[in-house]
């Protein structure tokens, strides 16, 4: 294939010549453009050829310029998106791929992607990709908080939600669901009914305790086990978080790098748990979140299959996540540096809405196939 040359004397299969073709699917959402920036900002990939593969609707990502060509995809579900995929790979030759969104990780973990793809094993992206199947796998470690399911019919019914006398917060705990859909924090009954009555779409809710401390993203890559990059960052402020009842959107717009060794190995601990569980080695990229509770100690809310927004900012702290995935994928494991860089302690994430105003004229809609 063109870009690539056999290396016998270093032991791979083969290695890549810079400048690499890389992939990126999902590729106009918020975390994706941020592990764009962060290969463009990589010594090693900054003259990558970038493409993209995204399904549509975010069409601003199609045009900002990050990437050379973005083309447009079908969903997962739909008949002929692999054979699209893979079409794409051979007509870009491309070398690498990131994958982006859940949906996308849930449906290549189990098979094998056109390129080399570095992706968590699909049981544990089963597991982690629903809260339910992961509070269930991790209730007896005392990582994650004290919880149970409640349906909307109990909620309406004004049933009792106690858990430990204090204030519960309530969620939807769907597939890929993120704790800004859907989540308030209560106190009595006859919130919980209010809450239920004005989200008819929400079958059940997960009633954890509330934790009102620090919140903290840990980002992890891991290849056959072992622990390659790790970066945390602490969440502050939320994107019109004053227009949301719980506080919580789903980015934030500031933040700060944390070198928080405590909720590393919590986060390192609670993977390599649920990969243990399903009988798999812990791989691939995965961000855990975690939370304190009233007493200071740290819980696991959730794991994601992915990266997070603040990808890019933990590449400009040294830690580039996007950089370090890419070497793993193409076997260059000597190339990726200390695990867990260090970050100055007086730093702060500040983020806008993300990209400057485009206005575009002759514009139509993409069709399925076609690239921008």
């Amino acid at each position: 294939m063109a870009g690539r040359q056999h290396r016998k004397e270093r032991g791979l299969p083969w290695e890549s010549v810079a400048p690499l073709n890389i992939l990126v699917t999902g590729a106009c959402g918020v975390t994706p453009r941020a592990i764009v920036r962060s290969l463009r900002a990589s010594s090693v990939f900054s003259g990558a050829t970038l493409v993209g593969a995204d399904r549509g609707g975010n069409w601003y990502g199609f045009y900002e310029g990050l990437y050379d060509r973005v083309y447009r995809v079908s969903e997962p579900s739909e008949p002929g998106y692999p054979e699209l995929v893979a079409e794409i790979c051979g007509r870009e030759s491309i070398d690498a791929a990131l994958v982006g969104p859940e949906a996308e990780v849930l449906f290549w973990s189990g098979r094998a992607f056109p390129v080399p793809a570095l992706l968590p094993p699909p049981g544990l992206v089963e597991t982690a990709i629903s809260k339910a199947k992961l509070y269930e796998a991790l209730r007896e470690t005392g990582l994650v908080p004290r919880y149970r399911i409640s349906s909307r019919e109990e909620l309406l019914a004004r049933r009792e939600l106690d858990l430990d006398g204090g204030p519960v917060w309530l969620r939807d705990y769907s597939n890929g669901s993120s704790s800004g859909v859907g989540s308030i924090q209560v106190t009595e009954p006859g919130e919980a009914y209010a809450w239920a009555y004005l989200h008819p779409g929400i079958p059940s809710y997960m009633v954890a305790e509330h934790l009102p401390g620090r919140n903290i993203a840990c980002s992890l890559l891991f290849h056959e086990d072992e622990l390659l990059k790790a970066g945390c960052y602490e969440r502050l402020e939320y994107f019109m978080g004053h227009l949301a009842v719980s506080g919580v959107t789903g980015n934030i717009n500031r933040g700060r790098l944390v070198n928080d060794e405590r909720a590393r190995v919590l986060a390192e601990q609670a993977v390599r748990f649920v990969a243990d569980r399903t009988g798999e080695r812990a791989h691939g990229l995965l961000t855990v979140d975690l939370r304190e509770d009233r007493t200071g100690a740290l819980k696991v809310t959730e794991i994601n299959v992915r990266h997070v927004a603040a990808t890019s900012a933990l590449a400009a702290g040294g830690a580039n996540m996007a950089e370090a995935q890419v070497l793993a994928t193409i076997g260059r494991l000597d190339e990726i540096g200390e695990p867990a860089p260090h970050f100055p302690d007086d730093n702060v994430i500040l983020r806008d809405i993300d990209g400057a105003p485009l206005w575009l004229t002759d514009y139509r809609e993409l069709a399925v196939g076609e690239h921008a």
